[in-house]
């Protein structure tokens, strides 16, 4: 008798071994099902973050769901780093408690399991925010008991400002000094607000430049901002503003001027298209604003359409946006800026020029250095500067020989090279578009040491007249920022406002009031998921490393990011 022949008798005989075969089938059937539920899990997903301000060592608790019930594989990541096993306090399916590591930054929080990664919420380490200061109100205004030197100091030179109620963090506090600028630049009419006429008159020391040396309730140490004159000094906190004190500055190597105002209204837009309708992946934009600057003081966001995710950020508009959630298969996500900007007038002396730099000053440090945008490091940019400057260390003398030659020796450009292409072809070419002559001038100078920053923006020819475009600021110790637009006085068309005479002699050292500035140096993003997808737009008018970044579940959709388009000009 065969085994199955076996197994059937015995079932007809024997009720116990009936049962135990259906129960055996069950057992089966619902391990089958429960592999099936495992496998199709849904994607996790965060409801709140508690809390949305933390420090290191405070515990974040993540309420959710689809976290699972152990963590297993599983993790929380926060602005771009994982929180390591001795982090997790709890793990459970609709809740995850951990403790906040040492260097915890601002940035997005995941939760990633087998099944994906949730959208973020977005976190901010505490560290970084001033601490309040509790004082009653009619005591806590910021005063000024004096300020050292009172005079003599340059543009680029440490102030010490002494007084009380500082706060004990600089935070969003600025020191305010009168600008250098003439009538045809100011703001003001009758109908102008407090907060227009502080940004005609004056300008804020600049965090960019590495103004800010210490700040402490009772003591400012501050460097002199490019775009400074003698005049009032300030401080203004959250709880106001102090008195003025007045302060004398000296200006052996030259004093700039910024001039003949233009105010200008900016649209920027991209439009999203064509992606698969049952998308759940998110995709972030980000959409550059224009830069404040000594010759660009005046950048206010007026329209913003769709309700950005992050608006207060330095730099761009963030938006986030769900795929699936875009109707009609297309969204535009435009903003209207409104820009003034100012002619600078160099009026730059040699004569009385540092020609030292101070090299505790970090920008100086930061702006002679390679980065992702600027070769300076390359051996093909140290060859050539030596056959240009040779044994000239004066760095005047120096950035003019760079300049004059690469005028003199290469052909402009008016279309903007695409493809495979590396700012150094132009060495070997000798011809070039605006942004390559722009790049190279500034890889030649901080190859020389000369600090130097790559701008990009856009240069306005009329309203219908609006294309990218590249120049350079090179700083010279004592003076501050010297414009140079090496590809206008290489002879790139372009019909200014205001008569400029000479382009090769008006571009080294002045600017007109039609060059609009979105990035002054290279902006590096930091990616909000390492498995992310992330979009780079080269030669644009601004200098960033991220643009677009999708979820790594994105299968498919199109970009269309338009040149900025002018809407007015006053």
């Amino acid at each position: 008798m065969s085994l199955l022949q076996s197994y059937r008798s015995l079932l007809r005989s024997s009720p116990l071994a009936r049962t135990a075969s259906w129960l055996f089938i069950l057992t089966a059937a619902f391990v089958f099902f429960s592999l099936i539920s495992i496998k199709a899990k849904k994607k996790p997903f965060i409801e709140s973050i508690s809390p949305l301000i933390g420090s290191p060592g405070d515990e974040m608790t993540i309420q959710g769901g689809g976290f699972g019930e152990t963590r297993g594989t599983s993790y929380v990541e926060i602005a771009g780093s994982r929180i390591t096993a001795s982090g997790y306090v709890s793990w459970s399916d609709g809740q995850i408690r951990v403790v906040l590591p040492p260097n915890v930054q601002d940035g997005l929080v995941t939760v990633g399991t087998s099944a994906g990664v949730s959208d973020p919420a977005f976190f901010a380490n505490e560290t970084g925010i001033p601490v309040a200061v509790r004082e009653l109100p009619g005591t806590s205004v910021p005063s000024i008991s004096s300020i050292s030197p009172e005079k003599g100091a340059r543009t680029g030179q440490k102030i010490t400002i002494h007084g009380s109620h500082f706060g004990s963090a600089r935070g969003d506090s600025a020191v305010y000094f009168t600008a250098n600028r003439d009538k045809t630049a100011s703001f003001l009419s009758e109908q102008d607000s407090d907060s227009q006429e502080k940004i005609s008159l004056y300008i804020p020391a600049n965090a960019d430049d590495f103004d800010y040396v210490s700040w402490s309730d009772s003591e400012i140490t501050v460097r002199v901002p490019d775009g400074a004159d003698s005049g009032a000094v300030f401080v203004e906190t959250e709880r106001g503003s102090s008195s003025p004190q007045k302060i004398s500055l000296e200006f052996p190597s030259g004093k700039k001027q910024y001039a003949h105002r233009r105010t200008y209204v900016v649209q920027v837009a991209a439009d999203i298209s064509n992606h698969v309708s049952n998308q759940e992946s998110t995709i972030l934009l980000y959409i550059p604003k224009p830069a404040v600057s000594s010759f660009q003081p005046y950048v206010q966001l007026t329209e913003v359409y769709p309700e950005p995710f992050i608006l207060d950020d330095e730099h761009d508009v963030i938006h986030k946006r769900q795929l699936n959630q875009i109707t009609n298969n297309k969204e535009r996500f435009s903003q209207t800026f409104v820009v003034s900007a100012c002619s600078v007038q160099g009026n730059f002396r040699e004569k009385g020029m540092q020609a030292v730099y101070s090299a505790e000053n970090p920008l100086y440090m930061k702006y002679t250095s390679a980065d992702m945008c600027v070769p300076s490091d390359s051996q093909a940019v140290s060859r050539l500067l030596e056959t240009i400057a040779g044994n000239e260390r004066n760095p005047w003398k120096t950035a003019r020989l760079i300049y004059d030659f690469m005028v003199s020796s290469y052909d402009i450009s008016e279309k903007v090279r695409s493809g495979d292409i590396s700012v150094l072809d132009i060495i070997r070419k000798k011809r070039g578009d605006a942004y390559d002559f722009a790049v190279l001038f500034t890889a030649l100078c901080r190859a020389a040491e000369i600090p130097a920053v790559p701008v990009a923006g856009i240069l306005v020819s009329d309203k219908n007249s609006v294309v990218p475009h590249w120049w350079t600021e090179i700083y010279f110790e004592g003076y501050g920022w010297f414009p140079v637009d090496v590809s206008l006085g290489a002879g790139l068309p372009f019909s200014p406002f205001i008569e400029t005479g000479s382009p090769q002699e008006f571009y080294f050292g002045n600017l007109d009031n039609q060059h609009i500035a979105f990035s002054r140096g290279w902006k590096q993003i930091r990616q909000s998921s390492l498995n992310s997808k992330v979009v780079y737009r080269p030669r644009t008018y601004a200098l960033q490393s991220i643009w677009e970044e999708a979820g790594d579940a994105t299968s498919s959709y199109s970009s269309l990011w338009n040149n900025p388009v002018i809407q007015g000009i006053y």
